[in-house]
């Protein structure tokens, strides 16, 4: 007797938040993607997910428009985002076998291939300017700097660093944070990162719990910055920094990468910081430094 998909669902989605350690923000995400295959190919009970259903699933993300860029519209969705999709039917589909449930075999479910994925990045000059953007003379700008600075010095994610208590201890170069799938690593403080917080912790005059805090009528109830706020102080000094092309947090978790290949750091390392699970996600990073190893090619070799 199979069960219904909504029941089944519910049941997937308190598995990858409490047993698998996924962020709520993975677990809505799962769940929208698994609402939207549910909703277009009527899907009511688990035996109704077939091959033939995927299969037409599958056609239609790819036929559907993609999202706006620069104010045109693609002409259909990314392969990357229509994986998304089939991420969470197959991960779904494992977790019923896993409990014994009937279902469609997730081995028949394979993602789209997608070509090498291009990194925004930023030059050396570009993250010089960034880090130096923020007016000194204000909190605000104590507390921007020493924002920038972490990032860089560190790698953390957006939600990593949003997450950070004031309590850090600076007396250390390293601290441990609790990162995707609780899994805890250990990222490394820089003297300009220490410095900055230090400065920036001298003149608050709050005793509020997080690191970096809101300013002005806007605060939320523990006044923490929110990930979107990171990421518009983030856009803010790119634009004061003179830097055209797009740069958010995520960008400068890239530099920190890069920086680290490009000086000799090895892979595995470089995994370990970043927090990657999966090797295969640092090694997109190789690809900007063998780039690199090209070009000095090119300029130094043979030459007569």
């Amino acid at each position: 007797m199979s069960i219904t998909v909504a029941s089944a669902k519910l049941q997937f989605i308190e598995y990858v938040e409490i047993e698998k350690g996924r962020s709520p923000l993975t677990s809505r995400s799962y769940a929208q993607y698994l609402d939207k295959f549910f909703k277009e190919m009527n899907i009511q009970e688990v035996s109704d997910i077939t091959e033939d259903k995927v299969r037409e699933f599958r056609i239609k993300l790819n036929r559907a428009p993609g999202m706006k860029v620069k104010g045109q519209m693609r002409n259909t969705m990314k392969k990357a985002t229509q994986n998304y999709y089939m991420i969470a039917l197959r991960s779904f589909l494992k977790y019923l076998r896993k409990r014994n449930i009937t279902a469609l075999s997730p081995d028949t479910i394979e993602l789209a291939k997608v070509g090498a994925r291009d990194l925004d990045l930023m030059s050396p000059d570009e993250l010089g300017r960034l880090l130096k953007a923020p007016d000194l003379a204000t909190e605000i700008g104590l507390r921007d700097k020493a924002l920038l600075e972490l990032f860089f010095s560190t790698g953390l994610r957006l939600a990593e660093l949003c997450s950070l208590n004031r309590d850090l201890d600076l007396s250390r170069d390293e601290f441990s944070i609790r990162g995707k799938g609780e899994k805890v690593r250990v990222v490394f403080l820089s003297d300009e990162a220490k410095e900055a917080i230090k400065n920036y912790l001298k003149v608050r005059k709050d005793m509020n719990e997080p690191l970096f805090t809101q300013s002005g009528h806007r605060k939320n109830e523990s006044g923490r910055l929110t990930p979107r706020s990171i990421e518009r102080i983030v856009k803010q000094y790119a634009i004061k920094a003179g830097i055209s092309k797009k740069v958010t947090p995520h960008v400068i978790r890239h530099s920190f990468a890069t920086d680290l290949l490009s000086n000799g750091a090895d892979i595995r390392s470089v995994q370990m910081m970043l927090g990657h699970a999966n090797i295969a996600t640092t090694q997109v990073y190789t690809h900007v430094t063998d780039k690199q190893l090209r070009d000095i090619h090119k300029k130094f070799h043979n030459k007569k």
